[in-house]
């Protein structure tokens, strides 16, 4: 007998929220200024990529870990082409699986870590849906989401911001990570996943969908465009006199 929602819900413990945990209004100073210059660079609002149910956006999530979203995306197209729908591939082979991701990085890992998770869901739900995650509170359906392994903070921020949710929550990717460090809004040894709680604290409680979507992509865009892993172009950058890296990789040059 099909499981129902209510029935297969089950009451996660709650969490206190990134507004509890951290506050530091220098720092929500700064990152408002960031995300006033960068959103005036790239012209917010920003139009979203896609719009995804959840449970695909979850995967898509899931292949693009460490890998160019042209890749990913290729790999989701194979995927959706092999099988149609996603309990099909919660039932294939992970080997044939791998095949068909084969351009992401890691497809030996993601193969059966999607399949997993897609399993977990059913074993929850009763059937591959995640609609259930509009009924909550955005921290209540990210910590529903991570206690699934396999997901962690950046896939779950992903899953409710990135699809047809549209949920007011903030993924970090490694690009947004490095202009966050760089500029210090957090420290050099605050991982990805710790630095979600964070950066999202540094911004207001009452921030729409899409105002915490720009930010994510500013930062992002910012960190892919300028703020480059090996020679950012400092001398071009909005953010230099908010920059301590930048300013410290100028003064080094001259």
């Amino acid at each position: 007998m099909p499981v129902s929602s209510a029935q297969a819900r089950p009451a996660p413990q709650r969490r206190s929220t990134p507004r509890e945990s951290h506050r530091d209004e220098d720092l929500t100073n700064k990152a408002l200024e960031i995300d006033r210059r960068l959103c005036r660079s790239f012209d917010c609002p920003i139009a979203y990529f896609h719009s995804l149910d959840p449970v695909s956006e979850l995967v898509s999530s899931l292949l693009s870990h460490r890998t160019r979203n042209a890749d990913s995306g290729r790999a989701f197209k194979a995927l959706r082409a092999r099988w149609p729908s996603w309990e099909q591939v919660a039932e294939a082979d992970p080997a044939e699986i791998e095949e068909t991701i084969r351009g992401v990085t890691w497809p030996e890992l993601k193969a059966p870590r999607i399949r997993a998770v897609l399993h977990a869901i059913l074993e929850r739900q009763g059937s591959l849906s995640l609609d259930l995650l509009a009924e909550m509170e955005v921290d209540e359906a990210r910590h529903w989401l991570e206690t699934i392994p396999g997901i962690g903070p950046k896939t779950s921020a992903a899953v409710l911001s990135f699809s047809n949710l549209r949920m007011p929550a903030l993924p970090v990717d490694s690009h947004h990570h490095r202009v966050a460090q760089r500029t210090g809004l957090i420290g050099q040894r605050v991982d990805v996943g710790p630095s979600h709680d964070i950066l999202r604290a540094q911004l207001p409680d009452d921030w729409s969908a899409q105002k915490l979507y720009d930010n994510h992509e500013v930062l992002m865009l910012h960190g892919q465009h300028v703020c480059h892993y090996r020679n950012p172009t400092c001398g071009d950058c909005v953010l230099l006199d908010l920059c301590p890296t930048g300013q410290a990789r100028t003064a080094a040059k001259g």
